[in-house]
C-alpha cells in the first residue's frame, strides 16, 4: 500500500478544517432540494420556548419560511401577504412557521408593520421562530455572510444586524420557503437570493393542495 505524502495530508486537513458552513453571498447558496430529508433542528419562540423538529417524529406536514428579520420591509410585506393563507394551511392540516435571525425578544418588537405586529402579539407570535445563531439556516444551506460595507450601510439606515440577532456573525438567510411532509422529506422549496422577490401565496397554496392529493 502506497503512503500518502505528508504534504498532501496536510493540505487535505487544511481544506477540511477551513470548510465554511455559510456562503459568501446570497447568489452562492446551495439549498436543500425536494426529495432530501431535513436535519433535526431547534428554534426558539418569542417567549423563549424551544421548538424541535425531528424528521422521524413529525405528526403534521409543515411550511417553514426563512426571512431576514423584522427590520426588513420586504419581509414585513411577505408576512402580511401570508397571513390569510396561513389560516387556510392550518385548516388543511399543516403547521406554519416563519424563522429569522432575530433573537427571541426581537421577533415581534422589530416588526415595522404595526398592524401585523398587533395581530401576532394577540396570538403570542406562536408561528415566529428565532434562529439567532443561524444554525438552522446553515443546516438548510441558505446562510450567507453580509459584507462589511453593507453592514455599515445598514447601520446608517438604523439596521443593526448584531443587535437584532445578538451575535456578530453578520449572517442572513436567503429568503426561502420549504414544504416538508410527515416523513421529514422536502416536498417543495423556493429560494431566491433576490430578497425583493418572494414566493406568491397562490403558488404555495397550490403546492399544499397537490401534496394532500398525493397522500
Amino acid at each position: 500500500m502506497k503512503s500518502v505524502p505528508v504534504m498532501i495530508i496536510g493540505l487535505l486537513f487544511s481544506i477540511t478544517t477551513n470548510a465554511k458552513d455559510y456562503f459568501d453571498h446570497a447568489e452562492a447558496v446551495t439549498p436543500l432540494l425536494p426529495g432530501m430529508s431535513i436535519p433535526t433542528f431547534s428554534a426558539i419562540t418569542p417567549d423563549g420556548e424551544t421548538v424541535t423538529f425531528d424528521p422521524e417524529n413529525l405528526t403534521k406536514p409543515f411550511v417553514l419560511t426563512f426571512y431576514r428579520g423584522g427590520w426588513c420591509p420586504y419581509c414585513n410585506a411577505h408576512l402580511g401577504e401570508m397571513r390569510e393563507l396561513e389560516k387556510q394551511l392550518i385548516e388543511m392540516g399543516f403547521e406554519v412557521y416563519f424563522i429569522s435571525p432575530d433573537q427571541p425578544s426581537f421577533l415581534l418588537n422589530s416588526l415595522k408593520d404595526q398592524d401585523l405586529k398587533a395581530e401576532l402579539q394577540a396570538e403570542a407570535g406562536h408561528q415566529l421562530l428565532s434562529d439567532s445563531s443561524m444554525a438552522v439556516a446553515k443546516a438548510f444551506k441558505i446562510a450567507y455572510k453580509v459584507d462589511d460595507v453593507t453592514v455599515e450601510k445598514y447601520k446608517q439606515w438604523n439596521i443593526d444586524l448584531e443587535q437584532a440577532s445578538g451575535h456578530d456573525h453578520h449572517l442572513l438567510p436567503a429568503p426561502a420557503t420549504f414544504v416538508v411532509g410527515t416523513n421529514g422529506v422536502i416536498q417543495f422549496q423556493y429560494v431566491n437570493p433576490d430578497y425583493k422577490i418572494r414566493l406568491a401565496p397562490s403558488i404555495l397554496h397550490a403546492v399544499a393542495i397537490d401534496y394532500l392529493k398525493r397522500q
